[in-house]
């Protein structure tokens, strides 16, 4: 592309820089810039002024790779899903992940006829160019998941057959079930079927191959997020049969770490262990107060090698996933759960980084090896925290001054240097279900938090930061874990939102975590600290995987990747293989051709992680949902988490369900939506229902298919809000604050066209 000569001096206008990227199919660099306008020396100065003026006037955006497109445009590589087939049958797409307002635009895919073309539900990794008409061309890198599949749906009787309603909103047709392939399933029952040859256009045929249970049964609910979001739930022969063909690792040139008393701490319901922590005194006399730590994390390298079936299925699944009664797992069973598991008094090879920090917690030095461990116990959070408040049980009676108490006081200086750090401090409390012996839910409620939650996470990070640091360092292949920093319309956003919380954030600020931590302390009580933290964190921008190292601005930090959970993490994996090539750690290293293909990888398992988020999260809210199914009719009190010419989205205290009050519901006032103060109106009252509201509800109705709730705001009973009055003079009334009276609208009367004015005339003289 040759851009325009530019007719001041010898240097471009902001607007011939803008015409140039505009018409670029793919997103460009100063480099590219520069290039193209003959921009040398000082004059890149000028470049990056007017550069840096039309992305704070929201003309363009960065890209990953610190790349410039228009505001709005597509990444050049990404996930896109066929959306609709047009009459020429070219495939349309839309890309899979898409947060503006505004409607996605249009792909077009190329296909050159080599391979099946694709089909309607088809996600594809594809590569894209922008038209200068706004439009994209997409050339397909891989087929991410088969369109075709098992249907899972609800049954339903209908006189002698039956039909099955997907729950999948994608699929619009419901399949039509013969009695005699029905298996006898009965109405609201949850299936799976098969799809019969057969016509195309009429409602497909289907054979039920499962009933799964009815609807509301735990197995149901996990299996329509499984099956409506596409995630592979089963593994190849060729996979199992190499997990079942793994053994125990020897010694050999390991390592040998089983005389230290390394331990694992995790959730009470945890499936897999894969990091253990080790932690006492420097005995450096040079370091006073310091302490040294060694975080060992599951050797999943050893027995999960470049290009074998389980790796092929491992990057194919991305990550596990964790649902209330389940987990669809990364890796098999005999992995996850046994080999790759750190269990007590059981040897497992791992890859461990030992740390040596000063008394401050600042961070002096590390090294990695790969060994050989044996956990001398396996404790909950729970466990771990009362033995540090001196409460003991059989396990923990004896770890107690040797092993559990040098982790609390490496921590403590841990904390000194985080505090320094200033990380994004939130406060998102986890919904946990819990089941009872009986296999039904027992509650639903918020999940504890003990300081050795912390503990952990911070020798985590600790372990993540190391990993990141030694292969920059050594200038080899990472896959960082990037955080860039919010958007500047998206600050916008959050100050008119907190200005109606009454919490103070400057316009157009330069904003750091400290600014954010700043906001959040501004919170009155919990309930509004976790509203708060709810609302930055949408401001913030999406966590991705890629080799380019864009730093991490929620934890405040330049080096970052994860290292510490290759169970289920295909990006630690990654991490793992780059450490033991560079580090010359014996087998199971990174590839060179593996190390050219992290771009496409990291944007593929970026993709499967918000996968398995949104898929967990559903699945809670349908089980939160069946949970509260039989208390309709009940109170709760909530707060107004969101306003919108719906009604009220609020949030319920004690489970943190998410429930819609209808617009219709609110009153027989008429309501005004206020989108720039985040409020309802009432044209008539003067009632005013605004974000952050402290309300009493009453359930009225819960949908367990979809997870969600319909509340009414309580009206008079005991525990209701008292409805606030919005000033009768901010109605923009006249005539000492009354309200507008409404004119009587004259009726129009009807006229008929000149001919046939005429001819009724006629009619009427006849």
């Amino acid at each position: 592309m040759t851009p325009k000569k530019p007719t001041r001096d010898h240097l471009p206008t902001k607007e011939q820089v803008r015409a140039f990227i505009d018409e670029s199919e793919t997103p460009v660099g100063k480099r590219e810039i520069g290039r193209a306008f003959n921009i040398k020396g000082a004059d890149r100065i000028y470049l990056k002024k007017i550069l840096k003026e039309l992305v704070e006037e929201g003309q363009l955006e960065r890209g990953r790779k610190r790349e410039l497109a228009p505001a709005g445009a597509l990444p050049s590589v990404t996930v896109i899903e066929v959306d609709r087939i047009d009459k020429d049958g070219e495939p349309i797409a839309k890309p899979v992940s898409w947060q503006e307002d505004s409607k996605p635009p249009l792909i077009y895919v190329l296909h050159p006829g080599r391979t099946q073309a694709p089909g309607v539900g088809d996600r594809l990794l594809a590569r894209l160019a922008r038209q200068k008409d706004g439009t994209y061309e997409a050339r397909v890198i891989r087929r991410l998941e088969a369109s075709a599949g098992p249907v899972l749906g609800v049954y339903t009787k209908i006189g002698k057959d039956g039909r099955v309603q997907p729950t999948n909103r994608k699929l619009k047709k419901e399949v039509v079930v013969r009695d005699e392939n029905s298996m006898g399933a009965q109405t609201g029952e949850v299936v799976l079927c098969d799809i019969l040859p057969g016509k195309t256009h009429a409602l497909p045929e289907g054979r039920v191959t499962q009933r799964v249970g009815p609807m509301g049964d735990a197995a149901s609910l996990s299996l329509i997020a499984i099956h409506a979001h596409g995630i592979p739930d089963k593994f190849s022969d060729d996979a199992i049969n190499e997990a079942l063909a793994a053994k125990p690792v020897t010694l050999g040139k390991r390592t040998d770490l089983r005389g230290l008393p390394l331990i694992t701490i995790d959730p009470a319901d945890a499936r897999d262990r894969d990091d253990a922590v080790w932690a006492a005194p420097d005995d450096d006399p040079k370091n006073k107060g310091g302490w040294q730590a060694i975080v060992a994390i599951a050797d999943v390298a050893h027995y999960v090698t470049h290009g074998s079936a389980l790796d092929r299925t491992a990057k194919e699944r991305g990550n596990s996933v964790y649902f209330p009664d389940r987990v669809v797992p990364m890796l098999p069973h005999e992995l996850s759960s046994d080999l790759c598991s750190l269990h007590e008094n059981v040897d497992r090879p791992v890859m461990a980084v030992q740390m040596w920090f000063d008394a401050e917690g600042n961070k002096l030095r590390h090294k990695f090896m790969r060994g050989l461990i044996r956990s001398v116990a396996s404790l909950t959070y729970r466990q771990a925290q009362n033995a540090h408040e001196g409460e003991f049980d059989d396990k923990t009676d004896m770890l107690a001054a040797e092993v559990i108490e040098p982790l609390y006081g490496a921590y403590a200086a841990l904390k000194k240097a985080k505090a320094r750090r200033h990380p994004l401090n939130l406060d998102l409390p986890e919904r946990q279900i819990e089941f009872g012996d009986d296999g039904f839910i027992k509650a639903v409620h918020k999940r504890e938090r003990f300081e050795a939650h912390m503990l952990i996470e911070e020798f985590m990070i600790q372990a993540n930061v190391s990993a990141a640091e030694t292969l920059t360092q050594m200038k080899r292949p990472c896959m960082f874990r990037v955080h860039e920093p919010p958007a500047t319309d998206k600050m916008i956003g959050l100050h008119e939102t907190l200005a109606e919380m009454n919490i103070s954030f400057a316009k157009g600020q330069v904003v750091t975590t400290e600014t954010f931590n700043r906001i959040l302390a501004q919170a009155d009580n919990e309930i509004d600290r976790e509203l708060v933290s709810s609302l930055v964190l949408r401001s913030q921008s999406q966590a991705v995987y890629s080799p380019e190292n864009l730093h991490h601005f929620g934890l405040h930090l330049s080096n970052y990747a994860h290292f510490t959970s290759p169970i289920r993490r295909y990006a630690d994996l990654l991490v793992h293989r780059s450490l033991i090539a560079a580090l010359k750690l014996g087998d199971g290293g990174l590839k060179e051709e593996e190390a050219l293909e992290f771009t496409e990888i990291g944007t593929l398992i970026s993709a499967t992680e918000r996968r398995a988020m949104v898929a967990e999260r559903e699945t809670t809210d349908r089980f939160t949902a069946v949970f509260l199914a039989n208390k309709v009719g009940e109170i709760f009190q909530a707060k107004v988490s969101g306003v919108t010419r719906a009604g009220l989205f609020l949030s319920l205290d004690d489970t943190g369900a998410d429930a819609l009050a209808p617009i219709s519901t609110l009153g027989s006032d008429f309501f005004n939506f206020d989108p720039e103060k985040h409020m309802l109106v009432g044209k008539r009252t003067g009632q005013v229902f605004r974000l952050a509201d402290r309300l009493a509800v009453r359930l009225r109705e819960v949908d367990i298919a979809t997870g969600s709730m319909i509340v009414e705001i309580d009206d008079g009973r005991e525990g209701a809000p008292s409805p606030r009055r919005r000033p009768v003079t901010d109605r923009k009334t006249r005539g000492g604050g009354k309200p507008p009276t409404r004119k009587p609208v004259k009726k129009k009367k009807r006229t008929l066209p000149k001919g046939k004015k005429r001819a009724k005339r006629r009619q009427q003289s006849d």
